[in-house]
């Protein structure tokens, strides 16, 4: 079983306060967290949505190019994005509201149908849609390349 870290070292209150977030691999570090850009702009600042679009799209295109291969197609690119959603709950507090996945894909010899049959069988497989179905919403828009 595989297991990852990341870690945030975060100083003074949710509103005016600030942190880093790093990854235990080195594959990013010290990226700077405030509310105020995971509420509003970004400012080149990155939020807990960001970190969970960046694993879903990521787990998603992993998820379909196994599909697609054991359905005996080649994969020769899939352009994936995930577009996930905070706000407020209706009860008070806020929330992590949805996760819109899109995805392009460049698969020889496939039909529309078939890709997008596929692509709904491969959000139902993915580890990452899994941890998050039935908290937030999940949808698939596919689209084959032209």
């Amino acid at each position: 079983m595989a297991e990852r870290k990341a870690t945030v070292m975060w100083s003074g209150s949710l509103a005016e306060g600030s942190g880093t977030v790093s990854a235990a691999s080195g594959a990013f570090s010290d990226q700077a967290v405030s509310w105020p850009s995971r509420t509003g702009d970004a400012n080149g600042q990155t939020s807990p949505e960001e970190l969970i679009a960046a694993a879903h799209s990521a787990c998603y295109a992993m998820a379909f190019s196994y599909v697609l291969v054991n359905a005996g197609h080649t994969v020769e690119q899939l352009d994936v994005t995930s577009a996930v959603g905070f706000g407020p709950k209706p009860s008070g507090g806020m929330q992590v509201t949805h996760s819109h996945l899109t995805v392009k894909g460049t698969i020889p010899g496939l039909d529309q149908e078939t890709f997008a049959a596929l692509a709904k069988q491969a959000e139902e497989s993915c580890p990452v849609s899994n941890a998050l179905r039935n908290n937030i919403e999940i949808t698939v828009n596919a689209t084959l390349a032209s």
